[in-house]
């Protein structure tokens, strides 16, 4: 199969800001201290990233808040000027870095939606044209009429979206979109970032959804720090992404921190969710069972292991928790090359919504954490019902299977 060209080639990029450690508010401290020397401090926001994307690519972009992930974006969109480094882009380019930029709060959504056509350059007449599509869309028909100032923050997000959808541009550069709504129309959005994808349209998508950068993105990178430190598959980079999130800037000198311990070994693996047919699936009907599979790469001795997991809402709420429940007996152990299957069982009592799963895996005591996946897995629950959280019934089961050569010197005693 022949390489497909590339849409955007980034070498060597740095970008720095000068921060001042003491800023004149007032007239009067500017003529009391006329000769007052201004202080700053550079921060190295992007020191040499480099990185290519093919045509058609949904390429992923991950990292910790202030790691450079939107500062990239604005130097991509022509927003900020690169101090070092070559930025090219083959065809039209339409970043949405923030969505909803350029919205004028004193007018209609009428008004909005023709004027941001025209800026995204359509004629007046194609913005008329596709007014009525963009409004269906963002699910405001009621209040086409209403100005922008008295939307909420997610009726206003609905509508920058909808916008984005009609931009006609070979590269889109979006910044943390999929959070515009409730899990229905969140689910739009996905899948009309999968229809841009099979039309050709190339992507950079920033997210914080290790989940969405799983299941959307044909690649990832990950910018730690000012650096791109991992340029890979998306379940490699979430992974990654997920340990310096949890193991902090002093990941090396763990032991001699206080809190929780992660360890490098031993990890949770592969997490699913089935129906009751033993399909994997995220979407479940009101009522139905979820079934929360997760696996286990033992890669040294575990002693009292324990496995919890939590299910939180949309709004990040707890709806329900497993804080630590022993997978092997409370005196037991897990032996390095074992692979532990668990399955957890629910009942599903939830209002519709979109949740997110976190799993974690303990060792000993509650201090000491071996492993955590946050989120591990995202569930969808469909239904009319409109009804508060409630408390679950589970239950959970353990299957263990020993990869190591068995010892001689362990001998069964008669």
């Amino acid at each position: 199969m022949a390489e497909r060209p590339i849409a955007v080639e980034v070498k060597d990029l740095h970008k720095s800001f000068r921060i001042p450690s003491h800023r004149v508010m007032t007239l009067k401290e500017r003529a009391v201290h006329p000769f007052t020397r201004v202080e700053y401090t550079t921060l190295h926001a992007l020191r040499g990233v480099s990185f290519r994307v093919a045509e058609g690519e949904l390429m992923g972009i991950a990292g910790r808040n202030g790691s450079g992930k939107t500062t990239l974006l604005k130097l991509l969109a022509s927003i900020y000027r690169a101090d070092r480094g070559q930025i090219r882009i083959a065809g039209t380019l339409a970043p949405f870095v923030e969505l909803g930029v350029g919205f004028n709060p004193n007018l209609s959504a009428r008004e909005n939606v023709h004027l941001n056509g025209v800026m995204m350059g359509m004629t007046p007449r194609e913005a008329r044209n596709r007014f009525d599509k963009v409004i269906e869309f963002a699910e405001l028909e009621e209040f086409v009429e209403m100005k922008l100032k008295n939307y909420s923050s997610g009726m206003l997000m609905r509508l920058a979206f909808s916008m984005m959808t009609e931009a006609d541009a070979d590269l889109m550069l979006i910044d943390e979109v999929l959070a515009v709504g409730d899990a229905r129309f969140g689910q739009k959005c996905v899948d009309t970032l999968e229809r841009m994808r099979k039309e050709g349209r190339t992507i950079l998508f920033v997210t914080h959804a290790m989940e969405s950068l799983k299941s959307l993105c044909d690649r990832a990178i990950l910018i730690e720090d000012g650096i791109l430190d991992m340029d890979d598959d998306p379940e490699e980079v979430a992974q990654r992404y997920l340990q310096l999130n949890f193991s902090g800037p002093a990941r090396a000198a763990s032991a001699t921190t206080d809190g929780p311990r992660v360890a490098a070994a031993s990890r949770i693996g592969d997490v699913w969710l089935e129906n009751s047919d033993g399909e994997r699936t995220r979407d479940f009907d009101h009522g139905s069972p979820i079934h929360l599979v997760a696996q286990i790469d033992v890669k040294d001795e575990i002693e009292q292991p324990g496995f919890g997991f939590e299910i939180r809402a949309s709004d990040r709420a707890r709806v329900f928790a497993v804080l630590r429940q022993p997978i092997r007996g409370s005196n037991g152990k897990l032996q390095p090359g074992e692979r532990v299957r668990i399955k957890a069982t629910i009942e599903n009592p939830l209002a519709p919504d979109s949740y997110a799963i976190n799993c974690s895996l303990w060792r000993g005591t509650e201090e000491d954490l071996v492993d955590v996946r946050h989120p591990a897995a995202e569930l969808v629950v469909r239904g009319d019902q409109q009804l508060g959280y409630v408390e679950l019934d589970w239950e959970l089961d353990c299957e263990v299977e020993s990869e190591r050569p068995a010892d001689p010197m362990e001998a069964t005693p008669e």
